[in-house]
């Protein structure tokens, strides 16, 4: 078997202390008397930059969103003391806000000084649950305000305890609302990729394993009249699954299954399984056994769908590999995995094809599709 590099040119090497030498402030003084090397120095510079300053970005984008703001420059550009008087706002502070906000490309600044909504701002309206995610974001901004104590400690987080959802199987009845509540309005994008990468057709009945208030099963059947619906649950998930499915005239189509996956078989009679963020929530103990749960329930032909967040594995992702790893670290159970170690895992519980479609959005999702005999 011929080398990895083999016929490619040699890789380019660096000389001994080559990053110890970029590390000097000496070294850097130099660099930005050098044309060539000072136009890469000014890039790397507002590139570590814009690292530094993500938090305070991402609160600005939060402060647009949840003051309104975005949605009132709809009709038009408006001024900083008209939103501020309409905000309840100091004009200068509005105006700080609104600067920023065309700094970050979400806002356009005009000639005559008002502020209009910039491509990028209009398209964050267009965003289901963006709201809600930027408030949920509060307990995720507090854990990782301290950085060590997420990476050196084992303790509760604040994520953690607001998703102690996943640690029981008989959750109180209001916290799993709340987390199907979040889940169903960050769903619409997800299932819109998932069901591109892995299309239905030829699918009679699709069983959704921990499908929460049944948002992706709507979704794929919108897309597929004839197809059979069938969701595993919790119980106190349930109600508004049911409530989803009769309001859409689904409930007929739809056979709601109360249980754990942890506990015992998956239901028969499915020749589809997906798991749309499900894996990413629990360790690969877990994760395992539910696969080859999915296995042992599936017929010939049938076919594993797995929908989530992964890790780019050797060429890191900055989605999953920086968002979602961080914030499965702060909910102290589960990681991201890359599409590779969700195809061995696959592989391990006897499928026979498993392949995992380029995504389209990583930072919504990625797709791996398992099947039970080659095709």
């Amino acid at each position: 078997m011929a080398a990895p590099d083999a016929g490619l040119p040699p890789r380019p090497r660096r000389w001994p202390g080559f990053h110890r030498l970029l590390a000097t402030p000496g070294f850097q003084s130099f660099v930005e008397r050098v044309p060539l090397l000072r136009r890469i120095a000014r890039r790397d510079g507002t590139a570590l930059f814009d690292l530094v300053q993500g938090f305070v970005a991402a609160q600005v984008l939060s402060a647009l969103v949840e003051r309104g703001v975005l949605a009132a420059l709809l009709d038009g550009p408006r001024g900083a003391e008209d939103l501020a008087r309409a905000q309840g706002l100091r004009p200068d502070r509005m105006a700080v806000l609104l600067q920023a906000g065309a700094a970050l490309k979400l806002l356009r600044r005009r000639r005559d000084g008002r502020y209009g909504l910039a491509r990028r701002g209009a398209a964050t309206l267009g965003v289901p649950g963006l709201a809600e995610m930027l408030r949920h974001h509060r307990l995720f901004y507090a854990d990782m305000a301290d950085p060590q104590a997420l990476l050196s400690g084992d303790a509760p987080t604040r994520v953690s305890r607001h998703w102690s959802y996943l640690a029981s199987d008989e959750p109180d009845p209001a916290e799993a609302a709340a987390y199907s509540r979040l889940m169903a309005r960050t769903q619409a994008l997800v299932a819109e990729d998932t069901l591109r990468l892995a299309p239905l057709d030829g699918v009679r009945a699709l069983l959704d394993v921990g499908g929460g208030s049944g948002a992706f099963l709507a979704a794929a059947a919108a897309r597929h009249p004839a197809l059979r619906l069938m969701l595993l649950d919790l119980p106190p998930v349930l109600p508004a699954a049911r409530a989803r499915f009769e309001r859409l005239g689904l409930g007929a189509r739809t056979a709601l299954h109360p249980g754990s996956f942890r506990d015992g078989p998956l239901p028969a009679g499915a020749d589809a399984i997906s798991l749309v963020r499900v894996l990413y929530d629990h360790d690969d103990a877990t994760a395992r056994r539910l696969i080859a749960k999915a296995r042992a329930a599936l017929p010939p032909g049938g076919r594993l769908v797995i929908s989530e967040p992964m890790s780019g594995g050797d060429r890191p992702a900055r989605a999953a590999d920086v968002y979602f790893a961080f914030y499965t670290l702060a909910m102290r159970s589960g990681r991201v995995r890359s599409s590779a170690e969700i195809a061995a895992m696959c592989r391990e519980a006897g499928f026979a094809t498993v392949r995992a479609p380029r995504p389209l959005r990583p930072f919504v999702t990625s797709v791996v599709i398992a099947t039970t005999v080659d095709v």
